[in-house]
């Protein structure tokens, strides 16, 4: 191997190092974030990007939260809820610095084989775009479409860097028998679907409708109770309401629930279908298999932790297990895609 291709193939790597590292840290702000909803400490900090003023650290001492709770009479300083949004915002920051440090590596190695560019620098403008949402979120007072959008932002990072540490370096493959070109579209669709009901769960937590049934399989006793969906899908209301802990009433939280639960069963039967195809199609290569049982083993456990979270009603621990969960499922579906099309080509 020449001088010239070892400096590549160093630059590659230190590339798709950072990227895998990356996104193990935006898991982890996933999960930060969801701890933060959960735990109710979404408004813990008023302000943004600071808490109370201060850009690093919260008011701890008697005169800073007396000079706090002055500046801000709406909002009583609580430390612990102010610490663990600090704590995410913090982490989210560090995340943006090192997504900008992809984008430079990418654009000084773009004439390296196998070095993507263009999905790096787009993460930059998408992390700029996820901090204005950070910053909404707390400026609007949780307004859930916004909530829900911060949300659906933070997995379109994870799963954008989880691509990139995929695609790099990978170099075109031939396959002694090309998969079945199929596949390739149902993924997509099956992608599409899990998406969406990512998007119910963010709109549920928005809209503080976890515990609108709080009995498993039927919901308040019956298997189709009051509901409101009219009033349970208004995406925009008018500015100036507080929707900590929720504004709706009881019919328009059930409707927004049982959306939820019954999409969870129509995409666990498409999945369901799709990976036993995968496991016994003769075109599937073994990193399809492997990856296909990864994916029923995370569907399975997301499952068992959604109907958990109903029966033991939404322990804290098990809520936020349920939005890794959630990562990590479409983590798995991202690379069957990736696959697929690596697959499907000649």
């Amino acid at each position: 191997m020449s001088v010239t291709r070892q400096m590549d193939s160093k630059r590659i790597n230190r590339f798709r190092n950072l990227a895998l590292f990356s996104c193990a840290l935006a898991l982890l702000v996933v999960v930060l974030g969801a701890y933060v909803r959960l735990s109710d400490a979404g408004l813990g900090c008023p302000d943004w990007p600071g808490c109370y003023g201060h850009l690093l650290g919260v008011p701890e001492s008697v005169q800073e939260i007396l000079q706090a709770n002055q500046a801000f009479p709406e909002r009583a300083v609580e430390a612990d809820k102010a610490w663990k949004e600090m704590l995410h915002r913090y982490v989210a920051g560090i995340l943006g610095i090192l997504i900008v440090f992809l984008a430079v590596m990418g654009l000084r190695n773009r004439k390296d084989p196998g070095q993507p560019v263009g999905l790096p620098v787009f993460l930059v403008f998408l992390v700029v775009f996820q901090s204005l949402l950070g910053m909404w979120t707390v400026t609007l007072l949780l307004k859930p479409v916004i909530v829900m959008l911060h949300l659906i932002g933070g997995f379109a990072v994870l799963s954008l860097l989880w691509w990139t540490y995929l695609a790099t370096g990978t170099e075109r493959m031939i396959y002694r028998q090309r998969l079945d070109p199929a596949v390739l579209p149902m993924l997509v669709i099956g992608l599409l679907l899990l998406i969406g009901q990512i998007v119910l769960g963010g709109w549920t937590s928005a809209n503080y409708a976890a515990l609108a049934c709080t009995d498993f399989p039927t919901c308040q006793g019956q298997w189709w109770p009051p509901m409101d969906f009219r009033e349970g899908f208004v995406f925009w209301r008018g500015l100036g309401t507080n929707y900590e802990f929720g504004v709706l009433d009881n019919p328009a939280r059930t409707a927004i629930h049982l959306s939820h639960r019954y999409m969870a069963v129509v995409v666990a039967a498409y999945w369901a279908v799709l990976l036993a195809y995968l496991l016994v199609t003769s075109t599937a290569t073994a990193s399809l298999r492997i990856a296909s049982v990864v994916t029923l083993l995370l569907l399975l456990i997301q499952l068992t932790l959604g109907v958990s979270n109903i029966v033991l009603h939404l322990p804290i621990a098990v809520a936020v297990l349920h939005n890794g969960g959630a990562a990590l499922l479409l983590l798995s579906v991202v690379t069957l895609v990736y696959l697929a099309h690596s697959e499907t080509r000649w």
